[in-house]
């Protein structure tokens, strides 16, 4: 009988400890929407179903939350399954986006809320706690990562760029009680570090020194001409433009009528422009002058920035393209839980190109045959047609003696003409 290690008991007991305050699979059906509140902040905005999308490795398992209208904001929201305040606890935000629409410009990122969220009037100027999540337009495609920290939104400094392709991406934001983060993109991380460097949450711990200034004695030029370098004697004496030594004067050149012929001027070789010093390094300088820092008095530390009240998550978008499908929205304290339903994601998503392969081989464009000509063959109860070649022969000309005593039309009366445009 195999003892399990006690790693094996360790990962088992985090897991077990694991808490999961909101985990949106989609798989009921309609019923997402007696957990979900459209926004009635305004009256056009788009409206959202439950789909996997026109394709799909396992259209049960990859069911989500799709956006059906081009050129539409979207705003719809749902309550944590419980509330989360992840004081002294990890806060892990993960979801799978599929932009199988190759979506050229659209958010596709979750706003995070605190208790004081409003579902029925959500817009833009709602606050939120956290946004996080893809966002493409053009050549733009980053993912956003903003904290909000006492009343104003931070976003990350540091860039990292978003997937671009037609397949499905898992997306997870981590924050630490230690303060630090990590963004991973499809499990891989794209960034990480400290919340207090990487976001501009607070002063900067030190400052330019307000007392200090450069002294006016100090030497910042790393070079001088040379006081022992004179001018040559003969410098000047080389004009910049000399006569052309092969111009000739016209043969046609006529002195009394056109003056003295002079030859065209051109560039001299030997001139060697205006005369500089050379430079020598200078004796005296010291260097740059850099302004001495001190510490910031505003500059006070916080180690509870991370730490925030999570109840409510939604989706406030504007797209020029619908067709996103977002799937398996988890927030959770455990890493390990993410990462356990983020593989699930991964292993369906190495089979979105064999679907999406199908799918279009399915739904090309059937090229229509082009039917070819029957010779024209008389139907066997036709009976043959007695023509008389005579009167064949002889109607063109009858045809034509009709033509050519045909009255000819009276021009139009001159009242009839259209009026000219001065007479409008």
């Amino acid at each position: 009988m195999k003892v399990p290690t006690l790693a094996v008991i360790l990962g088992l007991g985090a897991l077990a400890s694991a808490e999961v305050f909101l985990h949106e699979s989609f798989s009921d059906g309609e019923g997402w929407k007696d957990r979900w509140t459209p926004s009635a902040s305004r009256a056009d905005l788009g409206n959202f179903e439950v789909s996997a999308g026109k394709w799909a490795a396992d259209a049960s398992k990859q069911v989500g939350l799709r956006t059906t209208e081009d050129y539409r904001f979207y705003a719809a929201s749902r309550p944590f399954d419980k509330p989360f305040n992840n004081k002294d606890k990890d806060f892990v935000v993960q979801f799978n986006v599929k932009n199988e629409q190759k979506i050229g410009c659209g958010g596709s990122y979750v706003k995070i809320f605190s208790d004081k969220f409003d579902a029925a009037n959500f817009s833009g100027d709602s606050e939120y706690n956290v946004m996080f999540g893809p966002d493409i337009c053009g050549s733009k495609a980053m993912v956003h990562a903003i904290l909000q920290y006492k009343g104003k939104n931070y976003d990350l400094k540091k860039q990292v760029s978003a997937p671009t392709d037609v397949y499905t991406h898992a997306y997870t934001f981590v924050i630490k009680p230690d303060q630090t983060y990590e963004v991973l993109v499809d499990g891989d991380v794209k960034a990480s570090g400290n919340i207090v460097e990487d976001w501009d949450v607070l002063p900067p711990k030190m400052i330019k020194d307000p007392e200090a200034s450069k002294p006016a004695d100090w030497v910042d030029e790393a070079e001088i001409d040379d006081p022992e370098d004179v001018k040559p004697a003969d410098w000047d004496a080389i004009p910049e433009f000399i006569a052309d030594p092969d111009a000739t004067k016209p043969e046609d050149w006529d002195d009394e009528m056109d003056g003295d012929w002079e030859p065209p001027s051109i560039n001299n070789p030997e001139y060697k422009g205006p005369w500089t010093p050379r430079r020598i390094a200078n004796p005296a300088y010291k260097g740059e002058w850099v302004h001495p820092e001190i510490e910031n008095p505003d500059f006070k530390m916080d180690d509870s920035i991370y730490n925030y009240q999570f109840n409510n998550i939604g989706f406030d978008l504007w797209q020029v393209e619908s067709g996103t499908v977002f799937s398996d929205i988890l927030v959770t304290d455990s890493v390990d839980e993410a990462k356990a339903a983020r593989d699930v994601t991964l292993a369906l998503a190495k089979e979105e190109p064999a679907a999406k392969e199908a799918y279009d081989e399915k739904n090309k464009p059937v090229e229509a045959d082009t039917p070819v000509a029957d010779e024209a063959a008389p139907a066997a109860n036709d009976a043959p047609a007695d023509i008389d070649l005579d009167e064949e022969l002889d109607e063109p000309a009858a045809k034509e003696q009709v033509k050519e005593e045909a009255p000819k039309e009276e021009p139009k009366e001159a009242a009839k003409e259209k009026p000219v445009k001065d007479e409008l």
